[in-house]
């Protein structure tokens, strides 16, 4: 970056922060469309944002245990845990009850947002100074520690997206097969959800509680108007987020503006411009719909398309 800095002068390269910033944004832009284009498939669009308001209790217990007890944990740690198991929560009682899915994310979105503002107002001269950074995001508070976290994150995400790719694209188009062939979907339903929640958590760094499930959604939504296979929509998915995050941060640096705001702009600016060009293909007799391809299963279960 101070290389960068040098050869262009742009003073947004001058400061580490800007630099951990930019890390941590171009992480995102590559771990949110990866889950995103599964969740947009199999319509849990919503569920970023009902594990967003749970991370948000999860900060605010890590606040709550900090003030109260000098715990010295950072909030992102408790974060990550309290949205896992928020994750995890939505699909038992989606199995247990039979409830739709949008039922039990309303359910824990409500619940978690609930804890959150409670733990808040017990002790709300120790925490109401510094919840803001986490509602809307805040390039400068991004730590060195928070960075850690999420390239942890990160690495992890981009693991388990690699390793079980083909089973998640399997279920996410044919749950039925999937389960009549062997494979165990209630699993890979869970660890989709609970790689969301790790998501969600690293995302709200910059991008804030409000805003962290666009990421997840807007530019897949953007890629599917260009895209024509899964594989096609992916990596469009991750090209347009990291547009998204790149200008969005420059644009939040020298205006003084929220960046999680700025970046959600861009996001559904860029999206607007795919839809046009969608639309500039079907004029040309092009079928820019996606088309997902056959999914075919092998002898050990595992699938290709």
């Amino acid at each position: 970056m101070n290389v960068l800095f040098r050869i262009t002068g742009l003073g947004i390269l001058e400061y580490a922060f800007m630099h951990r910033a930019l890390l941590v944004g171009l992480c995102i832009g590559v771990m949110a469309p990866l889950i995103g284009t599964f969740l947009v498939h199999r319509q849990l669009a919503l569920i970023g944002d009902a594990l967003a308001h749970t991370a948000f209790a999860g900060v605010a217990v890590g606040l709550f245990l900090n003030a109260v007890i000098d715990l010295g944990v950072t909030p992102y740690l408790t974060a990550v845990v309290v949205a896992v198991i928020a994750a995890l929560f939505i699909e038992l009682i989606s199995e247990a009850t039979d409830a739709y899915n949008d039922v039990s994310m309303a359910i824990v979105l409500s619940t978690g947002f609930a804890l959150g503002t409670t733990l808040i107002s017990i002790n709300a001269g120790g925490l109401t100074v510094s919840v803001d950074q986490y509602l809307f995001g805040n390039l400068s508070t991004v730590t060195q520690q928070s960075a850690a976290i999420l390239l942890v994150l990160f690495a992890v995400v981009v693991g388990v997206v690699g390793l079980t790719r083909n089973q998640l694209l399997y279920v996410t188009f044919d749950e039925t097969a999937a389960a009549v062939s062997g494979l165990p979907v209630a699993w890979y339903n869970r660890l989709m959800v609970m790689t969301t929640a790790l998501v969600v958590v690293g995302a709200m760094q910059i991008m804030g509680v409000i805003l962290v499930a666009a990421m997840l959604v807007v530019p897949v939504a953007g890629a599917t108007q260009v895209s024509r296979s899964f594989t096609e929509s992916l990596v469009v998915s991750v090209l347009l987020a990291e547009l998204s995050v790149v200008l969005g941060i420059a644009v939040a640096y020298y205006a003084g503006a929220t960046a999680g705001g700025v970046v959600v702009l861009c996001a559904v600016a860029i999206y607007v411009a795919a839809v046009a060009v969608g639309r500039v293909q079907d004029g040309h007799g092009d079928d820019a719909s996606p088309e997902m391809g056959a999914i075919t299963t092998t002898d050990d279960g595992s699938t290709g398309d």
